[in-house]
């Protein structure tokens, strides 16, 4: 196995570090771990489905990858920061809002 192989996790055409056969991507893990401080037991009973060894994987290969991963997280906060800064200028949103205030 290379540096970015791991048993349970896989690359996609993009790069993109998924835990296998689960449709859940290395990130989401690390998000959830980083963000809410969850154990890698706290995860596992957050995501019945993954087996431990799957969640030690994506931790693994996150630490493994560190700057790779980091730099996803940026980027996609980045784009998702864009998206409501431009919902927000939206008339849906203006809409939304003044029904709302009814």
């Amino acid at each position: 196995m290379t540096k970015t192989e791991m048993k349970y996790i896989y690359l996609d055409e993009k790069g993109i570090a998924w835990i296998e056969g689960t449709g859940i991507k290395v990130i989401e893990i690390v998000l959830v771990h980083i963000a809410y401080g969850w154990s890698p037991n706290e995860i596992k009973f957050q995501y019945p489905h993954l087996s431990l060894s799957q969640i030690y994987s994506a931790l693994a290969y996150y630490w493994d990858n560190k700057d790779t991963i980091d730099s996803q997280i940026k980027k996609e906060t980045e784009e998702i920061e864009k998206l409501m800064k431009n919902f927000y200028k939206s008339s849906i949103y203006k809409k939304i809002w003044e029904k709302l205030e009814k």
